[in-house]
């Protein structure tokens, strides 16, 4: 998991606060390439559905680097849940082929090996997998910048159509409670840093145990129970979609 600047504002309506259904219903008309029209006919969950009833689909991509378009995904890892389930036995993972070269740095960071990747697959003939795993789902990522504009950019070079779609965001839930409230007069005198809202910062909060980090899959599984433990700690299984999307 590394971390990318805000998202730049698009050409279409505001990514906060979409009516993600009728969203879905333009691109999936205006879309050429049939799989984006398939992605977007599957339709997107109505923002007013208790989050009890959303199918959810935890979202991580290791990369080269930072920027999404010199730099490419060297793996990716994926796990349905619902509320009251992680599928474990349905969780995908997938070591890619880059596009750009893999740079020493990034290999400290993912731990994957040129070796590694001279066995492994394009992105060309994973990417129809990958979004019929994400069709119909809302996916749940920590540091939305990172998979939507890397997806985005992939599939602008590969099919010259980028990808729009819902997320829930656990850093930007952990923002709302650790970054948005002023300091007390006491933090401020004592000079106390604000907490951090980094993914392995934000599990001990809720007790949950720490994974190794910077593995597409283990940290696709820690985003999905951090969002467990977050609605079970300030919402309730009732809480609409809406409050949590973006």
């Amino acid at each position: 998991m590394l971390y990318l600047p805000p998202e730049p504002k698009r050409g279409g309506p505001s990514l906060e606060r979409i009516d993600w259904s009728a969203r879905f219903e333009r691109l999936a008309a205006s879309a050429q390439e049939p799989r984006l029209q398939a992605f977007y006919g599957a339709g997107a969950v109505p923002l007013e559905t208790p989050i009890a009833e959303v199918p959810l689909v935890a979202l991580d991509f290791e990369t080269t680097g930072l920027d999404p378009v010199r730099d490419g995904i060297v793996s990716i890892g994926l796990v349905p849940f619902r509320l009251d389930r992680i599928q474990t036995s349905k969780a995908r993972h997938w070591v890619v082929k880059p596009r750009s070269l893999l740079r020493e740095e990034s290999v400290v960071v993912h731990g994957i090996t040129h070796a590694e990747l001279a066995r492994a697959s394009d992105l060309d003939s994973l990417w129809p997998a990958l979004l019929d795993e994400l069709a119909g789902r809302i996916v749940v990522v920590h540091h939305r910048q990172i998979e939507r504009q890397f997806l985005d950019t992939e599939l602008r070079l590969r099919t010259g159509e980028g990808i729009e779609f819902p997320v829930i965001d656990t850093m930007e839930l952990e923002a709302r409670w650790h970054r948005r409230r002023q300091p007390s007069l006491l933090s401020r005198l004592l000079g106390r840093k604000p907490a951090s809202i980094r993914l392995a910062d934000s599990r001990p909060r809720y007790h949950l145990p720490q994974y190794r980090q910077h593995s597409a899959l283990s940290d696709a599984q820690a985003t999905a129970e951090l969002l467990l433990a977050q609605i079970a700690h300030h919402f309730t299984p009732q809480t609409p979609l809406s409050e949590l999307c973006c």
